[in-house]
């Protein structure tokens, strides 16, 4: 991208309340563990990763008229994230409880709140118009509302010149919904770049194994760049002129994987909407999901070792 016009980011903006036990938890038992409260949301999570990783972003979605939408808000404009919010007074900010395991694997417990209630005459028209690249959940589309705010928004900002990606979101929620009426609705994405991770790459495909579930995503998805998450093993990528790259992951130790994924995928977009190259850009998006799982919450404070990591791919930082 030349004119570097904000990646835009749909969808969801939350409170995340985190907890890890230190021990298993029991029936009318007591723990002691870890929590962080802090904004959330997959598809803010992502804004606010491209804008450390030097892509303007902005973030757009609905949130209750409360104390947690306030706080989530402030976060984000703390992150040097535009945002164009819509605020409910019929429904409050979103809460999502994440269970961490000893092995840093999360369970998620949403709390559907005012993002899942976006409609279609309250976007940002001129903010989609204006975007370089519009960035899609499957959160917004597993339902209605908000799915005829996202296909109105994918349309909007395509027809503008924009480029646009999608990430599944959710295996569990895939299933629920059923593959083929989540197919059907995918058919009104125009996405130019898909995120799907390991368990929705197998929900979507029907198949197990890795290359067999590439193979299908490029014959259903021919128009689209590929890039297929693989926790410790990295990233499987391939697309239009892009042969099929596997980039291996860091060698850091998992300690909570909320936010991988978003961290990965705001990474990945920063560097590809800045020189197209789809490799280089995922090297910078494991250094900064490595960095992350390593970390615990979806956006840790940056430190010296992120900084450098970013350094070494090129983006400057601003403190």
């Amino acid at each position: 991208m030349t004119d570097r016009t904000p990646l835009v980011s749909l969808g969801d903006l939350t409170w995340d309340v985190l907890a890890k036990p230190d021990t298993m938890l029991l029936p009318g038992g007591d723990s002691t563990g870890r929590i962080e409260l802090s904004g959330g949301g997959s598809a803010a999570n992502l804004a606010v990763w491209a804008a450390r990783c030097g892509f303007p972003a902005r973030f757009t979605g609905k949130i209750g008229l409360d104390r947690f939408g306030e706080l989530a808000t402030a976060e984000l404009h703390a992150e040097r994230v535009g945002t164009d919010l819509l605020l409910s007074r019929e429904h409050p900010t979103g809460v999502i409880l994440g269970l961490i395991d000893r092995r840093g694997q999360r369970a998620m417990l949403t709390g559907q709140g005012a993002d899942w209630e976006l409609l279609p005459e309250e976007l940002p028209l001129d903010t989609l118009r204006g975007a370089a690249h519009l960035h899609l959940t499957a959160w917004s589309l597993f339902r209605d509302p908000p799915r005829a705010a996202a296909l109105l928004a994918a349309r909007v900002a395509k027809e503008a010149g924009a480029t646009l990606s999608l990430d599944p979101g959710s295996f569990q929620m895939i299933q629920q919904m059923g593959r083929e009426s989540f197919l059907r609705v995918l058919q009104d994405v125009p996405f130019d770049v898909f995120f799907p991770n390991d368990d929705e790459a197998r929900a979507m495909s029907g198949h197990a194994d890795r290359h067999a579930a590439m193979d299908w995503f490029r014959a259903h998805y021919p128009q689209a760049l590929i890039v297929m998450k693989l926790d410790e093993d990295g990233v499987l990528i391939e697309g239009p002129g892009q042969a099929r790259v596997q980039v291996p992951a860091t060698q850091d130790r998992a300690i909570d994987a909320t936010g991988a994924g978003d961290s990965f995928g705001g990474a990945f977009l920063a560097g590809w909407l800045t020189h197209g190259d789809a490799v280089r850009a995922a090297g910078l998006a494991v250094q900064v999901g490595g960095w992350v799982v390593s970390r615990f919450g979806a956006r840790p404070p940056a430190d010296a070792d992120l900084h450098e990591r970013l350094r070494r791919h090129g983006v400057t930082v601003v403190r």
